[in-house]
């Protein structure tokens, strides 16, 4: 799981980062590309979209407008109707005791047909409920029993408010009716009312369909007082209340209208962004090929030849650019630089084979110096060391034995005296031949130098199989010999065989040997330790020089073979590691420095070629 989220975490970083420039420019002009199409979006959607949608809502409060109008008109058709049959040019006296005339004549049936209403009543004063017909063909009586209920439930005095006549809707059990209603006085305005004259006209969905034109139906009110709307994706349903007697709904009408201006608006949104959108790719797209032919195709040229150039070492010049923009710029200064490095080159070419020829005598005397150490701590020890017995004791036993009177026990005494410092001055002459011969391999090691950098004057040094461990006790003596400290060596026994110059790679060797021991003596402690390890590594081996000296910083690792370079201020020199990591280059190796940082040590680790076993028998 952890290597998936570290693979989807890269995948993520090269998509939002990538290495390429071509790369970086298009993914530029893809976000400004996405940018430019989301703000146009949103532009024209807060132009087009609320246009569309005050059109759209204009054209509902019109539908609402014309159902409340058609509703009114209904409605004042039973106003009208009842309005004139409120007003009587007789006596009132027929009113308050009808008869069945009075019934017959002016409530039948001839008459409510020619008045288009279905119900009419006539009401006392006193609300009560005088004449009410609701001819029904079929015989039922529950659309006049639904009136007079509606009647007696009803304040008709505050129906009208003063006003001689008025409409409102009801609802008459399964039937909505135009209710109009009208005070029954003189025609001419005298007198009191006398009661009241209703008359109901039943509107059905049909006729509600055929005043609006549209599909609609009466259906049951809504809680709302004001119309409401029900937008779908493609039809808007209204509902318009029929207020009753009381201004409350009784029924409401139901249509619903197609969304012609708001799919219109959409379409045009759409097409509109979907052009706007093309546009911008068509622009993007010109921009993208545009920079390429002007910009990356030149860069890549430019890439190409510098390429060339660190592959094959050749100052080739740029084929030139008749360009006088950044780009011809950038390609004549490329040249420039091309014709500076290659006049460089020969200088450095010359002064290199001079420089070489004086650093390579300095590094000999800096080998041969280490070389010397050795001899010069032997023969500082030699001659600072006291005799093992006094001279004048000894001749003074000697004169003592010559005497005849000498005690037998004393001449035993004095005989064992000479005898040991015979002993102890054979020990000594044997200790001082063993350290001559180590001077005198020394002195070898010394004049091996001096004849190898004579040899290699002439030629490049030859790689032969050679033992690293033996080359490294070899070496030992300049650690063991150090006048700085006392210094602990540990270095492995058995062969390891590599491809080197045996001298050359001694005075590495020996180079860094010194340097472990002068870094041990400048952490300020009088000894230390010197570990040296060899590993095999496929066709390579690598030689681990370890101390516990003063070590350095991580970050000069690199400069510490610089020519002239030294972590210690008393040193002004600094060429035994920048001429060892030349020598090891030269042998085909290399040379590295690595420390954990001041005052814990370092190790230096020398990379050379390893030798196959055919070559390690033929050296044996």
């Amino acid at each position: 799981m952890p290597s998936f989220r570290a693979a989807c975490r890269a995948r993520w970083h090269r998509l939002v980062d990538p290495a390429s420039l071509g790369a970086k420019l298009v993914l530029i002009l893809t976000a400004v590309g996405l940018a430019g199409a989301i703000g146009i979006t949103l532009l024209l959607a807060s132009i087009i979209t609320p246009s569309f949608n005050r059109l759209e809502a204009k054209a509902i409060a019109g539908h609402v407008e014309r159902t409340d109008a058609a509703l009114a008109e209904f409605a004042g058709k039973a106003e009208s109707a009842v309005r004139d049959y409120g007003d009587w040019n007789d006596s009132y006296a027929y009113m308050e005791h009808p008869s069945a005339k009075f019934e017959r004549d002016s409530f039948s049936q001839l008459a409510m047909t020619n008045l288009g209403v279905q119900g009419m009543a006539y009401v006392a004063p006193d609300g009560r409920v005088v004449i009410a017909r609701w001819p029904d063909r079929t015989g039922r009586t529950d659309l006049r029993d639904a009136l007079v209920g509606h009647i007696r439930a009803t304040d008709l005095a505050r129906v009208l408010k003063g006003r001689s006549s008025g409409r409102y809707y009801a609802r008459l059990g399964r039937a909505v009716a135009a209710i109009g209603v009208a005070q029954v006085r003189r025609s001419d305005g005298t007198g009191s009312p006398r009661g009241w004259v209703l008359m109901a006209r039943a509107i059905t969905s049909a006729q509600l369909s055929a005043l609006l034109q549209l599909d609609a139906r009466i259906a049951p009110p809504t809680v709302s007082e004001r119309e409401t709307v029900t937008s779908s994706a493609t039809t808007a349903t209204i509902a318009v209340p029929i207020a009753g007697a009381d201004r409350r709904p009784v029924a409401t009408a139901r249509f619903g209208v197609a969304r012609d201006i708001s799919l219109l608006g959409h379409r045009m949104l759409l097409l509109a962004v979907a052009g706007s959108t093309l546009l911008l790719l068509l622009v993007l797209l010109m921009l993208r090929r545009i920079i390429g032919r002007l910009v990356l195709r030149p860069l890549a040229r430019v890439e190409e030849h510098m390429q060339r150039v660190r592959a094959s070492g050749s100052l080739a010049l740029l084929g030139e650019d008749r360009r006088r923009d950044e780009i011809g710029s950038l390609g004549r200064s490329l040249n420039a630089m091309l014709r500076q490095l290659h006049d460089l080159r020969e200088q450095i070419e010359v002064q290199s084979f001079q420089l070489g020829r004086s650093e390579s005598a300095v590094a000999v005397m800096h080998n041969v110096r280490n070389a010397l150490n050795p001899i010069s701590t032997i023969l500082s020890q030699g001659i600072a060391q006291a005799p093992p017995i006094d001279r004048s004791m000894l001749d003074r036993a000697i004169g003592e034995l010559a005497r005849d009177d000498l005690p037998a026990a004393r001449r035993q005494k004095l005989a064992a005296f000479v005898a040991a410092a015979i002993e102890a001055e054979g020990q000594g002459r044997e200790a001082m031949r063993r350290e001559l011969g180590i001077g005198c391999e020394a002195m070898a090691h010394v004049l091996e130098i001096i004849g190898q950098q004579q040899k290699n004057a002439h030629e490049r040094p030859v790689l032969e199989p050679c033992d690293v461990s033996a080359i490294v006790a070899r070496n030992a003596t300049i650690a063991r010999y150090s006048d700085m400290a006392s210094i602990a060596f540990s270095f492995p026994s058995d062969p390891h065989w590599v491809m080197a110059n045996r001298v050359i790679l001694s005075q590495v060797i020996g180079n860094l040997l010194g340097n472990a021991a002068e870094a041990i003596a400048a952490a300020g402690r009088s000894s230390g330790l010197i570990t040296v390890s060899v590993h095999p590594a496929g066709d390579r081996v690598e030689v681990n020089i370890r101390d516990d000296g003063e070590g350095f910083d991580g970050d000069i690792g690199a400069t510490l073979f610089q020519r002239g370079f030294s972590t210690r201020a008393h040193k002004s020199g600094g060429l035994g590691l920048h001429w060892c990591a030349n020598s090891m280059t030269a042998m085909d190796g290399a040379l590295r420095l690595e420390s954990e940082g001041r005052g814990k040590g370092a190790v230096a680790i020398l990379t050379l070629g390893a030798v196959e076993a055919a070559a390690m028998a033929k050296a044996a």
